[in-house]
């Protein structure tokens, strides 16, 4: 069975950091576009970061200059560094990847996704 599974949700003060991780199992990811999004209740899904299997990046402009995304594929993981959080961060992050194809859409498999709490 093909899975990711984020990790590293919590609480967290405003202007503070947290890593989410995104562990993926039942294939390899390492040739796959890697992604965060993010879903606030009563708000619609939203782009948050990718990587490609070249390590080629982009960025929400919400988070753009704050938040980092990385891989490491011998671990078949990706991860979400989010730095100087504030309470509009506040949302159910989730990990998704893919084949080719646009870094905003169109990917196949996701994960359950992992609470961020910000508080204000």
């Amino acid at each position: 069975q093909v899975q990711l599974v984020e990790s590293g949700g919590g609480l967290v003060q405003a202007g503070g950091s947290l890593r989410l991780s995104c562990a993926g199992s039942g294939r390899t990811f390492s040739t796959d576009v890697m992604a965060w999004f993010r879903q606030a209740p009563g708000k619609e899904r939203e782009f948050v970061a990718a990587i490609t299997w070249t390590t080629t990046t982009f960025y929400a402009d919400s988070v753009k200059g704050r938040f980092t995304i990385s891989r490491d594929n011998a671990k078949n993981t990706a991860y979400l560094q989010m730095n100087n959080l504030n309470f509009e961060d506040t949302a159910v992050y989730y990990c998704a990847a893919g084949l080719a194809g646009s870094p905003y859409s169109s990917y196949q498999f996701w994960g359950q996704g992992t609470q961020v709490t910000v508080s204000s």
